[in-house]
């Protein structure tokens, strides 16, 4: 598709130069997963690079508008970001099932939406009532919550203590598919963590679940998980 004229680029929610984001480099793709949104005319891209020399999990919108590309939003992780492992990422993601569910399975555009906020709101408000589903697996940089492909696993597994709001959502929404991509930011509404998530609802549902997420700081690298989809984040040296 062409670049519209006034096309705009992001990385990792900073706008750039057209020449400057990795869409310009090529790489060895290990997968991709699309999903699409007619009613914003915008698409959502998983990319998951495990080969060369530098692995990568990347999440992509286009925003289109009369047949043209008028936005790249991308949001590039890599070593060092939130419990990043390339290769656990694509064992499991490439496991699961996200193609189109049938008609009763689908949950309408709204629902998709209103799942999705009810879920980060829990990062604000402990007491939301959000609708979890059986089985549910979260994948979460690399660590999954649901190794042992359990019926029974959920995604009710606790959120962090305190009060983190989770702002500048938007959102891309594939309502075949059953789900809803988020692009947000933790904390402060400019320099807060920028992240995506994304959710797979069957019946009303949480069912899959996969996010990814930025640190802005390299100099504080975020804990890593391990290739078996596990992770420990152990607590910082004592002074």
């Amino acid at each position: 598709m062409m670049l519209a004229d006034d096309a705009k680029f992001f990385e990792n929610m900073a706008e750039i130069g057209k020449s400057d984001g990795l869409w310009n480099t090529a790489l060895p793709i290990a997968q991709s997963r699309s999903f699409l949104d007619t009613t914003r005319c915008k698409t959502f891209t998983e990319v998951i690079v495990t080969k060369g020399k530098h692995p990568y999990v990347l999440g992509t919108r286009l925003s289109i508008s009369a047949g043209k590309i008028t936005e790249i939003n991308g949001l590039v992780t890599d070593k060092g970001d939130w419990l990043f492992n390339a290769n656990a990422y694509l064992k499991f993601s490439s496991a699961e099932d996200w193609g189109t569910l049938s008609a009763n399975e689908q949950t309408p555009a709204q629902g998709l939406i209103d799942a999705a906020n009810r879920y980060l709101d829990l990062f604000a408000d402990k007491f939301i009532d959000a609708p979890w589903g059986v089985p549910c697996a979260r994948l979460e940089g690399g660590a999954y919550t649901n190794r042992n492909n359990d019926p029974r696993a959920t995604c009710n597994v606790g959120v962090p203590d305190g009060v983190l709001y989770i702002v500048n959502r938007s959102y891309v929404v594939d309502k075949e598919k059953g789900v809803v991509n988020v692009f947000c930011r933790f904390g402060d509404s400019r320099n807060g963590m920028p992240d995506s998530h994304t959710f797979r609802l069957i019946n009303g549902e949480y069912r899959l679940i996969h996010t990814l997420s930025v640190n802005l700081n390299p100099d504080q690298p975020s804990p890593q998980a391990n290739d078996d989809g596990s992770f420990e984040i152990r607590p910082p040296p004592q002074q």
